[in-house]
């Protein structure tokens, strides 16, 4: 029972928003698994509506790759006959970020809260970034609502932690997962800097990982006085992981 829970992901490349490139981050996706022969990764894009532009960045990125690549939409309506079949056949579910909130209410029109934790108990990764690590939480600062930020409370809780993403490029997040957590809305929670993904083994952090030197993932919990410490943990560096002009260390 693992979830690898990140802001980070696939990487840009030079040649537009939506041309991506795997990086150490989805590599280590699969490695979670085991490195089986041609893994199957299922990417879900509910949170940015399903997008076409994203969907084709996915696949543009697996291309070449020995991965058996597939994803779920549910806009206008689901792309396979059978949405748990098609989950539980996977190695890795790679949900994109977006809007958690919008994420969260799709997801559980469809029953995907109860597949997903139907495929996480048989042992499939689950897996994302940005919303697509906050979905696995209690919840966790998101502008799902708009750009000041507010909590997002509905997460499938899967990780009994509160969770911050973005945490070092986007000035609101850590006071606000501070507050929440010191005001007790949030329980013990768990953020992660741009590149940082957080791996769980069942409920349990084991670590933390970067696809790049530098930023790290902390711990933010509340002392009986009311006051929050926030606890840097220091992230094992991935192979390939990337350098500040994007080339590989």
């Amino acid at each position: 029972m693992k979830i690898f829970a990140t802001s980070g992901g696939f990487l840009p490349t030079d040649r537009g928003a939506f041309q991506w490139r795997t990086g150490p981050i989805i590599d280590h996706a699969i490695e979670l698994v085991g490195n089986p022969e041609r893994p199957r990764l299922c990417y879900v894009g509910t949170a940015t509506g399903d997008s076409l532009n994203g969907t084709a960045a996915f696949y543009r990125a697996m291309s070449g790759l020995d991965v058996r690549a597939s994803h779920l939409e549910l806009f206008m309506m689901p792309n396979v006959d059978d949405v748990r079949a098609h989950l539980l056949a996977q190695d890795v579910v790679w949900v994109g970020g977006g809007s958690v909130a919008n994420l969260l209410a799709v997801w559980r029109v469809h029953g995907l809260d109860e597949v997903l934790r139907e495929c996480w108990e048989e042992g499939v990764v689950l897996a994302g970034v940005s919303a697509g690590s906050i979905c696995w939480h209690v919840g966790g600062p998101t502008d799902s609502y708009g750009p000041t930020l507010r909590p997002a409370l509905g997460g499938l809780g899967f990780l009994p932690y509160g969770n911050g993403v973005h945490y070092d490029v986007e000035a609101q997040r850590r006071p606000l997962l501070h507050q929440l957590v010191a005001d007790e809305v949030l329980p013990l929670s768990y953020a992660t800097d741009d590149g940082v993904g957080l791996v769980y083994e069942g409920t349990e952090l084991v670590e933390a990982v970067s696809d790049r030197p530098g930023p790290a993932a902390y711990r933010v919990e509340r002392s009986p006085d009311g006051t929050v410490t926030e606890t840097r943990i220091e992230p094992r560096l991935l192979a390939g992981a990337v350098g500040p002009g994007g080339g590989v260390l």
